[in-house]
């Protein structure tokens, strides 16, 4: 950061106008749009079975995009110094809200799980904000200390040590997916920020083994994990989530059998709204949509992870690291996800960015646009001399 860009007062930041990123607010528009329209396709029979509205899920998904966009635009006024001088509360933070969620009489369980927490009108995924509180604390430990962790072992330990209390605390949710996801987040973080290459192999490597042993360790998820392998030889019980989800992308062919035309979400595919709702997309819309929708996540990459470069150019270091974890966050999610649906992963119950209904993920997913936004108009503002 330059000294000017610290000296300056707040409001006069603010003389040019917000300078905002047309085409990534064009790619996550597109993207968002194109959520709701399969939401709402891919919900309406769950919704009317469950509520007796047809359009229960979607409003209330509507309502988590209005919060998602406020929350958003409340980002883009907040200078990025202030998220880096918040970077240890945040720290302690998400990992409070990690614990609160295990404490009975306190944390929500569905489908065996204790992950959310009542808050008013909804129930809150403790494991999204807690994850972008992190990965902000991340990104500022690493811009202040990029000299000694390329020297020195214990200053890769700490951080890494805090990220595997988070992960530990996940897993005894269990949220294997959001696990997997906080620790290849950090660890990209952790890799850019010029760890020694054999600090990182040696990490990288007791990771993976790490969730091996636990993968192995629970006959739950060793079922999830053998059943993607070979679906079809248990197709009305371990394997039928990805067999009905193979028959659907199957059924699409190449330009899908069209909107609202799909039947596999008609309650023959479990999960159709949230985990599973590429499959339904790739059903109605066929090959065809489906490279459309991953072309506009690549674009969407692409254009996260040139933002980071032009943050790095300027030496803002802090920056540059929090849109390379918010990027490698959601494209692994993304990534995970659609693999998924492809069988080519075993299920680890990740949504869809910006596609899948769930609200905690959506209004978390916007507030991290609202920080790409951000670092973008600073990028600008500061490249140009303000009156």
């Amino acid at each position: 950061m330059t000294s000017r860009s610290i000296i300056m007062p707040f409001p006069a930041r603010l003389k040019t106008g917000l300078k905002i990123d047309p085409v990534l607010v064009a790619i996550t528009g597109a993207l968002l749009l194109g959520g709701f329209v399969i939401l709402a396709s891919a919900s309406i029979s769950i919704s009317d079975n469950a509520a007796g509205n047809p359009f229960f899920y979607i409003q209330r998904q509507l309502f988590a995009a209005a919060l998602g966009v406020v929350a958003a635009g409340i980002c883009l006024f907040i200078p990025m110094q202030v998220w880096q001088n918040l970077g240890p509360l945040m720290l302690f933070a998400g990992l409070a809200l990690l614990v609160v969620v295990l404490i009975p009489g306190i944390g929500y369980e569905v489908n065996g799980s204790t992950r959310w927490v009542r808050v008013g009108f909804m129930n809150l995924q403790v494991s999204e904000p807690a994850r972008l509180m992190i990965l902000l604390y991340l990104s500022g430990y690493v811009a202040v200390r990029q000299e000694t962790l390329r020297t020195e072992l214990k200053s890769f330990l700490l951080p890494l040590g805090f990220v595997a209390l988070a992960c530990v605390l996940l897993l005894a949710q269990p949220d294997f997916g959001a696990t997997t996801v906080l620790m290849a987040t950090a660890l990209a973080v952790l890799f850019a920020g010029g760890v020694r290459p054999r600090y990182f192999a040696v990490m990288l490597v007791l990771a993976a083994v790490a969730l091996g042993v636990l993968a192995m360790g629970s006959e739950y998820r060793l079922r999830r994990l053998t059943s993607f392998m070979d679906p079809w030889a248990d197709p009305y019980n371990a394997g039928f989530q990805l067999t009905q989800s193979l028959i659907a992308i199957g059924r699409g062919e190449w330009f899908g059998v069209g909107l609202g035309a799909g039947v596999q979400k008609l309650f023959y595919l479990p999960e159709a709204h949230t985990d599973f709702v590429f499959a339904v997309f790739a059903e109605e819309f066929g090959l065809a949509g489906s490279l459309v929708l991953i072309g506009l996540f690549f674009a969407m990459l692409w254009r996260i992870f040139h933002l980071a470069k032009r943050a790095a150019s300027a030496e803002r270091h802090f920056e540059a690291y929090l849109a390379i974890g918010l990027g490698t966050w959601l494209g692994l999610q993304a990534f995970i996800n659609v693999g998924v649906n492809m069988g080519l992963l075993p299920t680890k119950g990740l949504t869809l960015p910006l596609i899948s209904y769930g609200r905690s993920s959506l209004i978390i997913t916007m507030i991290c646009f609202g920080l790409l936004l951000r670092i973008h108009h600073e990028l600008v503002v500061d490249a140009k001399p303000v009156n």
